[in-house]
């Protein structure tokens, strides 16, 4: 079930993204590559965390 319009279902999206991006990560074999996934994710889980505190459930 997408959430897209819900408050919390902003936060939810980049969660899943940010996982997303440390598994990409985790199977890079260059290590730029893998740095900047890396941040990436670490940019996005932070970015979930303040909408979700924005947005309490």
């Amino acid at each position: 079930m997408s959430m897209t319009g819900e408050p919390g279902g902003k936060a939810e999206q980049m969660r899943a993204k940010a996982q997303e991006m440390k598994d990409m990560a985790e199977r890079a074999t260059d290590p730029a590559e893998r740095k900047r996934l890396q941040e990436k994710a670490r940019r996005l889980q932070e970015q979930s965390e303040r909408e979700s505190g924005m947005n309490p459930q």
